[in-house]
């Protein structure tokens, strides 16, 4: 999939900033900015390297400043030298606004820019190298005027952890072929002529998007040195900058064509036909990243902020994994989390240099079972099951009999999590000892997850084929009887048609919220045919958008509409009413489910997929964001990718196909 931009796109710069393009290297490092060059979050650099995999992050190159400079006078009328780089700041009077120059912006497996300016052509690129923190720019230049220019880059430089502004006082050296500061070292190549200066330090970068969410809105860089290619009139030739922090072997072409090959590949491995699906398998492989400190893969929750979280991980690594078929990832990601299981629990976030995992919810460890089994299932894999086994025994066993954060299983059979401040469902915002949701007690979906594992417990138990199995096989078979029966007792409401969101005792059970959607996607479900469907259509009627689902209906008093502001204001909004994508996956998972799969449901689905087949082409380009205003979704907010998002959508077009595979006259 193709995405493609014009000079409508950018008839201001507010409107250039909407958009932005990412490329990774499967490290946790990442190159983005803005669709007209500019930097309008913190997060963003030509060059955001990864020095230990996958969350130790620095900002590199911040960007490049490029400035296109006649040799004379010049064209008649027209500035000297003008920008082609787009760059706002806080005094206005600085900005660089290189978009009225650019003429095409397009994105499919790596950003390519057209600036068409009096007479010269100008065309840039950018490529990623996987594995290696290497970034390679390439300039076309088609000079067809009648004057000789210069195109001059003068690189932006940060060399701090993501997130930190360099002071004034930060030193920066250069040698030959290399950049040196802050204890890193950046090596650089290109055919350009060279030209260091005294060092210099800019001040007042603004980053519009960073300031509607009450982030640090200002920036620094350093630059101590530009590149220069001397372009006569009526000629081409092209300039190449690369850099890596290692020693470099390639050239800019190389990168770009092998950026092509390997998504190729992966879309060649995933079978998927769909064109979005294909372009969504290229956006899912971007959140696969090697993790040094267990030698294995894991899946980054999202960009630009987050880094790998168990739960996030668990909920993307069927789409991001099994769907795409790269089941040597998803066994190397189940390993890397299996060797931290602690008391049963996965860690929702893993330990950095002398912190410890943590280990704050009661879903992952469930999920881990569901991923695992939809592992197995994809490819027969007995020995890995034999092998991860006993994780998963021990998960059942310590839920069972209790353990950290109130999670244990109660004599109904039912699952209770949460105490004092601890927020341990994917809705876990606190704001100092204020819980906008709090669910302590018995969440739907928590227990829907545990009746999921208990089922896939007693089929993996007999799929094993050991005697020692047989007591096992009973006692997961009757837990999950007990909890079928408990579930069906105590969360349906046939006033609301639908399932109570938490049983606690307090008005929060009786919310309609998006979580009861996952009693009815996943493979073992303990309520009836028709209580399902009313479920579907409950959630379709209040929460549904073609966007995700609101996680709060609008007719309740605590629904906010709007996502954004100052921390406390997205806090309280985060998960009351606002649009989340990835539970839209398990509502269509659902709604097909519940329609049989017919064909007028499964053409239904895909009508409605188109939507968000729009999507890919707002916010980071190809990707799908985190969340949406709850009220009018419109504008993505959040991360602007995410791995959760981008799977569960991608596991609705697997589905849909392998559906036509058995119907060819459902049109996909």
């Amino acid at each position: 999939m193709r995405f493609i931009y014009g000079g409508q796109n950018w008839v201001s710069r507010e409107r250039g900033q909407e958009n932005c393009y990412l490329i990774t290297n499967g490290l946790g490092g990442f190159s983005s900015a803005s669709m007209i060059g500019s930097n309008t979050r913190n997060d963003h650099a030509l060059l955001m390297a990864c020095v230990h995999a996958p969350n130790h992050r620095y900002n590199l190159v911040h960007r490049l400043q490029e400035q296109v400079i006649w040799e004379c006078d010049g064209p008649k009328g027209i500035p000297r030298s003008v920008y082609l780089s787009g760059q706002e700041y806080v005094d206005a009077k600085r900005n660089e606004d290189g978009y009225v120059y650019l003429s095409s912006f397009c994105f499919e497996d790596y950003p390519t820019w057209v600036y068409d300016v009096h007479g010269v052509e100008i065309t840039k690129e950018i490529a990623m190298k996987q594995g290696t923190n290497l970034a390679a720019v390439k300039y076309c230049i088609d000079n067809q005027s009648a004057n000789e220019i210069s195109l001059q880059i003068t690189p932006q430089l940060q060399f701090t952890p993501k997130g930190v502004n360099p002071d004034s006082s930060q030193k920066f050296t250069i040698e030959e072929g290399r950049i040196l500061s802050n204890g890193l070292t950046v090596f650089f190549q290109t055919n350009g002529e060279v030209c260091c200066f005294p060092q210099t330090y800019t001040e007042g970068l603004y980053y519009a998007y960073d300031a509607c969410d009450g982030r640090m809105c200002e920036g620094s860089t350093h630059a101590n040195h530009r590149i220069t290619k001397r372009v006569p009139e009526h000629t081409c030739d092209t300039l190449e900058i690369i850099y890596d922090m290692e020693e470099i072997h390639t050239t800019a072409d190389q990168a770009l064509q092998e950026a092509i090959a390997y998504r190729k590949e992966l879309v060649h491995v995933s079978g998927m036909e769909q064109e979005a699906a294909k372009m969504l398998v290229k956006s899912a492989n971007q959140f696969v990243a090697k993790r040094e400190s267990t030698g294995g893969k894991t899946l980054l929750a999202g960009f630009p902020f987050f880094e790998d979280w168990g739960r996030d991980t668990m909920i993307a690594i069927a789409g991001c994994c099994m769907t795409t078929k790269q089941f040597e990832t998803a066994k190397s990601i189940l390993h890397t989390f299996a060797s931290y299981c602690k008391d049963g629990l996965m860690p929702n976030l893993f330990p950095e240099g002398h912190n410890e995992p943590q280990y704050n919810t009661a879903d992952a460890a469930l999920l881990y079972i569901y991923a695992v089994y939809l592992y197995v299932k994809e490819t027969n894999d007995l020995p890995f099951l034999q092998e991860i086994f006993p994780v998963m025994e021990q998960i059942i066993c310590c839920y069972k009999k209790g353990t950290h954060y109130g999670i244990h299983m109660d004599t109904d059979g039912l699952l209770s999590a949460g105490e004092k401040l601890d927020q341990v469902t994917w809705m876990d915002v606190r704001i100092g000892k204020i819980l906008p949701t709090p669910r302590h007690g018995k969440p739907v979906e928590i227990n829907s997850y545990w009746y999921n594992a208990l089922c896939i417990m007693d089929e993996f138990a007999g799929a094993l084929q050991k005697p020692d199995r047989k007591k096992a096989v009973s006692d997961y078979a009757k837990m999950a009887r007990q909890t079928k029966q408990s579930f069906r007792e105590k969360f349906w409401s046939a006033e609301l048609n639908c399932l109570k969101d938490v049983i606690s005792g307090t008005a929060a059970d009786e919310q309609i919220r998006c979580n009861q959607i996952w009693a009815v996607s996943l493979p073992f479900t303990m309520l009836d045919q028709e209580q399902e469907r009313q479920i579907v259509d409950t959630v379709f009627e209040k929460l549904y958008t073609p966007y995700g689902l609101r996680t709060l209906d609008p007719a309740d008093a605590q629904f906010h509409g709007k996502y954004g502001g100052s921390q406390m204001e997205r806090d309280l909004a985060y998960h009351q009413g606002t649009v989340w994508v990835f539970p839209l996956g398990a509502y269509y998972l659902a709604y097909l489910k519940t329609r049989n799969y017919e064909k007028k449901a499964v053409q239904k689905v895909v009508r409605q997929l188109k939507v968000l087949e729009s999507a890919l082409g707002e916010g980071c380009i190809g990707q799908l964001p985190e969340i949406y205003d709850g009220s009018r979704p419109s504008f993505s907010r959040g991360c602007f990718a995410q791995a959760w998002s981008v799977g569960e959508i991608l596991r609705v077009y697997g589905s849909i196909q392998n559906a036509a595979l058995t119907d060819r006259h459902i049109i996909v």
